[in-house]
């Protein structure tokens, strides 16, 4: 039987990803999981930035992810866990993007490969879901899953509003300084960009922008890539409304419910200090031009 179809959401963080993840959660058949390569660090061993579900439960706890965990974790799910978390800090990070795309894999990266497929499948099996959404943001993950229906979402965002927003902390979430977070940006997008390369007909880009501008075009146009055939979830003014969803960690914003609207955010544009605009510009120049992101920045009023 074939399993679900994965949307493996790349890119940088602080660019919509929980939004857009939340948003097609709403849609039938489809579930938003977050980003679930940190269900067995964050979610089992407690040894990261937060251990609570999208639906307020401990992940332990939570309805979904106790029964996906009772299949997927074995006899001693705190030893699966150390296992897991282990082969990602070897096998994906995002410095092994290229060595992942490589055509010959070992035994190792096989193995998490298959245990990846596994863990979807478990999913899909309790969820009842054919389609997940997987925002881990790992181009290395994206990369080693070529035995699944996958297809990837790359996301990016003006590495400026990025670095702006790294600048206040969220909840669980520390502030980080913009050198730090725009060298991230970099590399993962980087990285991202050479997944999407290796598989052109199966992926697509979405700057954050152009999905605040119109995020009822930017959705029509994931479910397109994704071959679903549904109204996207969001109204033409921007307003949505947000159910409960089971992601495993990310962005704050995921425990959002309720109405909500999808508007731009141009604040950067006027709050962020010159010294770090400059800085994010330096580092991020490579790809600035790619994205279509101008060097030179006009503020808002």
């Amino acid at each position: 039987m074939a399993g679900p179809r994965v949307l493996y959401v790349t890119g940088w963080c602080r660019s919509g990803t929980t939004m857009i993840g939340n948003l097609l959660n709403e849609l039938d058949g489809v579930v938003h999981v977050g980003e679930l390569r940190y269900l067995w660090r964050n979610g089992v061993l407690g040894d990261g930035t937060n251990t609570s579900c999208g639906c307020a439960e401990p992940v332990v706890d939570c309805p979904l992810w106790s029964k996906v965990l009772g299949l997927t974790g074995g006899a001693d799910v705190l030893a699966t866990a150390r296992l897991w978390a282990e082969a990602q800090d070897l096998l994906v990070r995002t410095r092994h993007t290229a060595r992942r795309l490589a055509a010959r894999q070992s035994p190792a990266a096989c193995e998490l490969a298959a245990r990846m497929a596994e863990l979807y499948a478990a999913i899909a099996a309790v969820s009842g879901a054919h389609t997940i959404v997987d925002s881990s943001k790992f181009p290395a993950e994206a990369a080693l899953l070529s035995g699944t229906d996958l297809r990837i979402l790359h996301v990016v965002r003006d590495p400026r509003a990025v670095a702006h927003s790294w600048l206040r902390p969220k909840d669980y979430i520390p502030a980080m300084s913009p050198a730090r977070s725009t060298v991230y940006w970099t590399g993962f997008n980087a990285a991202s960009e050479l997944v999407c390369l290796r598989n052109p007909a199966t992926s697509m880009r979405l700057r954050y922008e152009d999905f605040v501008r119109d995020p009822r075009g930017g959705l029509a146009d994931i479910l397109r890539l994704l071959g679903l055939r549904a109204e996207p979830p969001i109204g033409a003014d921007g307003l949505a409304t947000l159910g409960v969803n089971h992601t495993v960690t990310g962005n704050p914003d995921r425990f959002a419910q309720g109405r909500v609207r999808v508007r731009p955010d141009d604040r950067w544009r006027r709050d962020l200090p010159r010294r770090a605009g400059a800085t994010a510009t330096a580092l991020a120049f490579p790809l600035l031009g790619r994205y279509g992101y101008p060097v030179r920045t006009a503020a808002v009023a």
